[in-house]
């Protein structure tokens, strides 16, 4: 029986990935447009609040769409920034101003909703 490098690739991914979901690790992607006020003061929201509730348990990709358009129609992103919980399901998808911290971590599950 002849080994295929592929499936044992795509079963470790998609084991990692299970492993993630366990132990409460997010995966999270930033979108921005280039190097503007507004998306600096997104990266450093968003890196302050991982750190600050999820240090240790994260992954955040920062895509700058100016240097990788295609990656928008990709993950169908319509406006900047906006940033995409991956993990753990559901996928969320937060547009906007990232500086309101509260706002932030309802839409990333780690503060309740107020009724």
């Amino acid at each position: 029986m002849k080994r295929n490098p592929a499936s044992e690739d795509s079963t470790a991914a998609f084991e990692q990935t299970l492993a993630q979901i366990g132990d409460g690790h997010y995966v999270l992607r930033l979108y921005l447009t280039g190097h503007t006020n507004r998306s600096l003061k997104a990266v450093q929201a968003v890196k302050a609040l991982c750190e600050q509730y999820l240090k240790g348990r994260y992954d955040l990709e920062v895509v700058d769409l100016c240097d990788q358009p295609e990656r928008a129609q990709a993950a169908q992103i319509i406006a900047a920034p906006t940033l995409v919980k991956e993990l753990p399901p559901p996928l969320r998808r937060l547009i906007g101003d990232l500086t309101n911290t509260d706002r932030v971590l309802i839409a990333l599950d780690l503060k309740p909703r107020k009724n």
